[in-house]
């Protein structure tokens, strides 16, 4: 192992970065799965803050950035909710660390892809911005429009980690689309759609009966039941536009991949659609709302990798002299 010399030390910190990736080369599959832990851990943070909220503990440290006036961490007094609290905000660590590996595995590949740790420090970003903004949600005293923009934070922190996984997983060659522009536009339309069915759902959730803590809390004025209707007639206009996706695909001869992705996801929204059911008619149980919360997270993830699907971008090889060609011997004279 190489002695580490004071100027290495200065050279560490200066750029610990730069230092790092002079001295380490990841293997591909390395870079692949520390994008894939950052989206696995950014799903994670949802379902954990869902259950925060569906068991009542959104109060459970009532500060920030403390869990109580006099208390860094919960105390036994707080009980069930406040572990409950404390430890999703223990999470967000965990998320960093999961982010974190992700930037210094995109920095550290040879040959460096400057694009991929933008990817990777968008994230780092998001998650700082969120983190404040969970603060903030606390001292409102879990205001449902902040609860709202928590949750939206969240879902675009999603679809980061989404491309920085698929772009580890890709060259840095221009994309070249799979399919023609009608086919394209189709797809933002069903992008579009999700989005705002999934906005839609916070204002349910705004709304609805599960309020985040046993406290009162204030709740968005509006029929939550309505709203729900709204957001079942969405959802039933991301599954006809899969569907037509689908159909699309098929009659253009579309290539395999847009056509797996987009058959998987008709398969997601048909499951997703019922549990919602389910969910809406036994009175928004706890573990169903949960399986939502969770399918709404991964259903947004599968609607970008069928946005994603439509182009490919080739790795593209650094160009190699071809070896100069074996001289001739000639034959000896004399």
């Amino acid at each position: 192992m190489p002695k580490l010399t004071r100027a290495d030390a200065e050279a560490a910190l200066r750029n610990p970065l730069a230092f790092i990736a002079d001295r380490w080369t990841p293997d591909p599959r390395t870079v692949r799965r520390a994008a894939l832990a950052a989206l696995v851990m950014s799903v994670v943070i949802v379902v954990t803050g869902g259950a925060v909220r569906l068991t009542g503990s959104g109060l459970g440290c009532p500060t920030w950035p403390t869990c109580t006036d006099d208390s860094l961490t919960t105390t036994r007094a707080m009980g069930f909710h406040g572990v409950i609290e404390f430890g999703n905000r223990m999470l967000t660590y965990v998320l960093c660390a999961a982010v974190g590996w992700a930037i210094i595995a995109a920095r550290s590949q040879k040959p460096w892809r400057r694009s991929l740790t933008r990817l990777g420090w968008a994230q780092f970003w998001v998650v700082m911005g969120n983190a404040v903004l969970g603060g903030i949600v606390v001292l409102v005293g879990l205001n449902p429009y902040t609860v709202a923009a928590h949750f939206l934070l969240s879902t675009a922190l999603i679809a980061v980690a989404t491309v920085m996984w698929q772009r580890t997983r890709e060259g840095d060659a221009a994309p070249r689309p799979l399919v023609g522009k009608a086919v394209q536009q189709l797809v933002w339309f069903l992008v579009a759609a999700s989005a705002l069915l999934i906005a839609v759902g916070t204002v349910v959730t705004g709304a609805g009966p599960h309020a985040g803590d046993s406290s009162e809390v204030e709740r968005i004025h509006i029929d939550w039941e309505a709203v729900a209707k709204l957001h079942a007639v969405l959802a039933w206009i991301v599954v006809t536009l899969t569907f037509a996706l689908w159909f699309v695909l098929k009659a253009v001869d579309a290539p395999r991949g847009p056509l797996a992705r987009t058959r998987e996801l008709f398969i997601l929204l048909l499951c997703q659609g019922a549990v919602g059911y389910v969910q809406y008619f036994t009175h928004l149980p706890e573990a169903l709302v949960a399986a939502h919360m969770l399918g709404s997270t991964v259903m947004w993830i599968w609607v970008l990798r069928v946005l994603l699907s439509l182009r490919e971008r080739p790795v593209t090889e650094p160009d190699v002299p071809a070896p100069a060609p074996a001289e001739r011997l000639e034959p000896a004279s004399g």
